[in-house]
């Protein structure tokens, strides 16, 4: 059950992502023994693969005598196959969360607007959680995961969360009085759209509380094998350095993972730290790979943290030992400088990837970056087509124009054309795309969507009411 969806429960050191899913798992194997056969058959199906790949806490470590019952009788079932992990990008528009998976990882993103809390906290619970609804980026490796069920939270550094731009400055702790403690953003922006249930585009504006200035505008485009990271207008005024964080990685309690940068194997002692001034990839042997577009000043730390549950929770019932625990890390991050003006970032991320096909992305790009301001941030992919682009306000980039902000993503097909849209910030009625393609006439739409085909076609949306949802149409040229 990812963290990104469990709110204070993460500081809960009796809890954790592979209980709440062997909980909701039970709940599934029982719901089925009385569903209809279509539905049982399914949910058995998918638990049976679950069961089956789960190596890092099983099932058992956590179920009853009857639901054991259960699960054995589905594994024992030889007539039922056990369901492959299941694909598919989403945008779950209702609560600023975003996943993306593939057959050997996925990515969550947890974000946040003035309608979902940047963070919740309350009764002595999730004290240091001040960022983890800043965009902070879960990776999911298929092969690794107990990343963040592996002493994570009272481990990690809380002001250095994956996919995070934060001020650095320090912060008290949260939800140390009674009743819930929530914070709700400034910014109307978060969410995106999807194309085929294969491709994503988010975006997300960073309105900082009232002890930061910092501003900045973030998009991911979720991809096949990558994910694409932009930022722009990162600016603050507060004479404190701000940062972006790449990637800051649970290595357990060995952290002797190798770590690549540009080709050239770095340290392994811990306390090791570095700058590295034009980076073009970097590389951390079980995770994958990280490319940076055009070079940039990357940080580099290796270092052994310790921490305990009660750090991060004193509830009455809830409260964690004070019990040391201790894990090794290595994080990535670019430094934007002290009150940044306009800074922006762009990275990739692909999970799983060799150090060789690393390299091989770097130089190729196969990926080009076709916007990155405040006004639009947009990529292309060629070999598949597909143009995707957040829009900050009307403008144009890729050729596509929008008349407000959207999440907008065109694919193209010989003479086939498939166009998703959103209204991630919910502030438009209607939303004009403008195509850079001639188009004759639709093939099939939502009843929301209408077309004026020709040489500059123009698709109008009626986003007024759908929440930030998607709205789709496939096109002929």
């Amino acid at each position: 059950m990812m963290d990104s969806v469990r709110g204070r429960a993460v500081s809960r050191e009796r809890a954790g992502d592979h209980r709440d899913g062997a909980t909701a798992l039970a709940a599934i194997l029982l719901l089925a023994s009385g569903a209809p056969a279509a539905y049982a058959t399914r949910w058995r199906a998918l638990v049976k693969g679950w069961l089956t790949r789960n190596r890092t806490t099983p099932f058992e470590a956590f179920a009853t005598l009857p639901q054991l019952a259960l699960a054995k009788a589905v594994l024992n079932d030889r007539s039922l196959p056990a369901e492959p992990r299941t694909t598919g990008s989403h945008v779950f528009a209702d609560m600023d969360r975003v996943v993306h998976r593939r057959p050997g990882w996925a990515c969550a993103l947890s974000l946040s607007s003035k309608r979902i809390s940047a963070y919740e906290a309350g009764n002595g619970e999730n004290l240091h959680g001040w960022y983890t609804g800043d965009g902070m980026t879960y990776l999911y490796d298929g092969n690794d995961l107990g990343q963040f069920n592996d002493g994570f939270w009272p481990t990690v550094d809380p002001y250095r969360l994956p996919g995070t731009t934060v001020d650095t400055r320090q912060r008290t702790d949260l939800g140390t009085s009674a009743g819930t403690s929530t914070y709700r953003p400034a910014n109307a922006v978060a969410g995106g759209a999807v194309l085929d249930g294969r491709y994503g585009a988010a975006a997300m504006e960073v309105i900082g509380d009232p002890g930061t200035t910092l501003r900045t505008r973030k998009s991911w485009f979720l991809l096949d094998n990558a994910v694409i990271a932009l930022g722009a207008g990162i600016t603050a005024s507060d004479g404190r350095p701000a940062e972006t964080i790449v990637e800051n990685r649970n290595l357990g309690t060995d952290g002797r993972h190798r770590l690549l940068v540009d080709g050239v194997r770095q340290p392994v002692e811990q306390g090791w730290s570095a700058e590295f001034g034009q980076a073009r990839w970097a590389h951390v042997d079980g995770v994958g790979g990280y490319v940076f577009p055009g070079a940039t000043a990357l940080h580099a730390l290796r270092e052994q943290r310790t921490g305990t549950w009660r750090a991060i929770d004193t509830g009455a019932d809830t409260g964690g030992s004070t019990d040391p625990v201790t894990r090794r890390y290595l994080t990535l991050w670019t430094d934007h400088g002290l009150s940044p003006t306009d800074a922006h970032y762009a990275y990739v991320l692909l999970p799983g990837a060799s150090a060789a096909a690393t390299a091989v992305w770097s130089r190729s790009r196969p990926v080009r970056i076709v916007a990155n301001d405040t006004t639009a941030q947009a990529v292309e992919v060629r070999r598949a087509g597909l143009t995707a682009v957040n829009f900050w306000g009307a403008g144009t980039a890729a050729g596509i124009t929008a008349s407000g902000p959207a999440s907008v993503l065109v694919q193209c097909h010989g003479a086939q054309v498939r166009v998703a849209v959103a209204d991630p910030g919910r502030t438009l009625t209607t939303l004009s795309v403008e195509l850079p393609f001639p188009v004759r006439s639709v093939v099939s739409a939502d009843d929301l969507v209408s077309l004026v085909p020709g040489r500059r076609p123009v698709l109008t949306v009626a986003v007024g009411g759908s929440r930030g949802h998607t709205h789709r149409a496939e096109l002929i040229q």
